[in-house]
C-alpha cells in the first residue's frame, strides 16, 4: 500500500474518531440552560451523559456482529451516519423525552463505531498499532474539547441551545465524505481483506479479559462522570460559571497531548503498567486538589493529563494481546462494553448524590474512591496478561 494511501486512511480515522464525542460533550456547559427549559433535575439531565455512555456498552458487542457480516468500513460507515442524525435533529428538541432519545440515538452510532475502529487500526496499521491509538484518542479528545468550548459560544451567538446541539452534526458529514472517498474506494480494491473475517467469540470467560475490562470501566466512570458534573462541582466551590467551563475545557485539551505522547514514551519505558499507573497517579493529585479548594485550574491539567494517557493505554492493551484485527475488536467489543456500562452509572450516582445532599462535595470522594479501585485493575490485569504471553508467545504488555 502506497504511503499516501495510509496518510489517507490515518485521515479517516482521525476525522472519524472527532465524531465520538461532540454529541455527548457538548451537553455539559449548557446543562443549566437545559434543565431550566425543560424542567429537568440532576438526575435526569445526568441521563444525556449516562444514556449515550449506556449505549456504547450495550451496542458494542452487536457492533462486531455487523463487522463480521458487512465489514467494519461500512459499519462505521453507517454509525457515522447515525451520529450525525442524532444530533442534527436536536433543532427540533422541545421536551426532555426528546432529548434524551437523540442522546439514545446517537449513542448508538458510538457504540458501533468506537470498538470497531481499533478493529481499523489493527487491519491497516499493524505495525504502527501504538502511534495509531494515539492519533484516535487525540482526535478524541479534540472532539470533546471543540464541543466542550465551542457549545457555550454557539448559543451566545444564535440565542439558541438547540442550535447549538445541533451543530455538530457538521463534524459527522465532513467524516462521511472522506470516509466515503478514502475507505470504501480502499475497502472495494482490497479484495484479500474485503471481508472482516471469521466470527471472532467476545472472550466472555477469559478472566484476563475481564480485568481489562474492570480497569476500563473504571476509567469510563472517571473520565463521564467529569464531562457531565466537572464545570459544577467548581461552581459549588465558589467559582464563575466561566472560569467552571474553562476547566472543563482545559481537561478534555490537555489529553491530546497525554494521548500523543503515549508511544513516545512508552518507547523510553515500554511497561504498560508502568504509564498506566502513573497515569491514575496524575488523576488522583488532581483529585486531592479539588477536595481541598486549592489551585481547580492545576488539577485539571493534572486530571486531564491522567485521562488521556489511561484512555490511551486502555485502548492500547487489547490491541497488544491479540494477534488478528477481528480478535482485536471483539476484545475491544467487550471490554467496552462492559466498561462503558459500568461508566454510565458514573454521572448518574454523581448526580444522584447533588440531588441527595444539595451539594458535590461529597462526588470527589466516590471518585477518588473509584480511581484507587482502578489502579487495584490496572495491576491485576497487566501482571496476568504478562503471564499469559509467555506461553502464547504475544506481544509484551508488561
Amino acid at each position: 500500500m502506497k504511503k499516501s494511501t495510509y496518510i489517507w486512511l490515518g485521515i479517516a480515522l482521525f476525522a472519524a474518531a472527532l465524531n465520538l464525542r461532540p454529541a455527548i460533550n457538548s451537553i455539559s456547559p449548557l446543562i443549566e440552560i437545559i434543565q431550566s427549559e425543560l424542567h429537568m433535575n440532576a438526575s435526569s439531565a445526568s441521563l444525556l451523559t449516562s444514556i449515550p455512555v449506556l449505549c456504547m456498552g450495550i451496542f458494542s458487542p452487536v457492533a462486531a456482529k455487523l463487522a463480521n457480516r458487512f465489514s467494519l468500513e461500512y459499519v462505521i460507515g453507517w454509525s457515522l451516519a447515525v451520529i450525525g442524525i442524532g444530533t442534527i435533529i436536536r433543532l427540533f428538541t422541545h421536551t426532555s423525552f426528546f432529548l434524551l432519545s437523540t442522546a439514545f440515538l446517537a449513542g448508538i452510532g458510538i457504540a458501533a463505531a468506537s470498538p470497531l475502529l481499533s478493529g481499523f487500526i489493527k487491519k491497516y496499521f499493524p505495525d504502527s498499532s501504538a502511534f495509531m491509538i494515539s492519533i484516535y484518542t487525540a482526535a478524541l479528545a479534540v472532539g470533546a474539547g471543540m464541543a466542550s468550548g465551542g457549545a457555550a459560544p454557539i448559543q451566545h451567538i444564535v440565542d439558541s441551545w438547540q442550535v447549538s446541539l445541533a451543530a455538530w452534526s457538521l463534524l459527522a458529514l465532513a467524516a462521511i465524505i472522506i470516509w466515503v472517498l478514502v475507505v470504501l474506494p480502499q475497502k472495494k480494491k482490497d479484495r484479500a481483506i474485503q471481508t472482516f473475517g471469521g466470527a471472532e467469540k467476545l472472550p466472555w470467560n477469559q478472566w484476563n479479559a475481564w480485568l481489562l475490562t474492570f480497569s476500563f470501566g473504571g476509567m469510563s466512570f472517571i473520565f463521564y462522570s467529569l464531562t457531565a458534573w466537572l464545570p459544577p462541582i467548581v461552581e459549588n466551590m465558589g467559582y464563575s460559571k466561566i472560569y467552571a467551563a474553562n476547566l472543563l475545557v482545559i481537561f478534555m485539551l490537555l489529553q491530546v497531548p497525554a494521548n500523543l505522547a503515549i508511544p513516545y514514551l512508552l518507547k523510553k519505558i515500554p511497561s504498560r503498567l508502568f504509564w498506566l499507573v502513573t497515569a491514575a497517579l496524575f488523576e488522583l493529585i488532581g483529585f486531592g486538589m479539588i477536595s481541598l479548594s486549592f489551585l481547580p485550574w492545576l488539577a485539571a491539567c493534572f486530571i486531564g493529563l491522567g485521562a488521556g494517557g489511561l484512555f490511551a493505554m486502555n485502548l492500547l492493551l487489547p490491541i497488544d494481546v491479540t494477534t488478528t484485527h477481528q480478535a482485536a475488536a471483539s476484545w475491544s467489543a467487550m471490554v467496552q462494553a462492559v466498561g462503558y456500562i459500568l461508566g454510565s452509572f458514573g454521572p448518574v450516582i454523581l448526580g444522584a448524590v447533588n440531588d441527595m445532599t444539595g451539594s458535590f462535595s461529597y462526588s470527589i470522594f466516590v471518585l477518588i474512591a473509584v480511581n484507587l479501585l482502578m489502579i487495584v485493575m490496572q495491576v491485576l490485569s497487566v501482571k496476568r496478561n504478562f503471564k499469559q504471553e509467555k506461553v502464547a508467545s504475544r506481544p509484551k504488555i508488561g
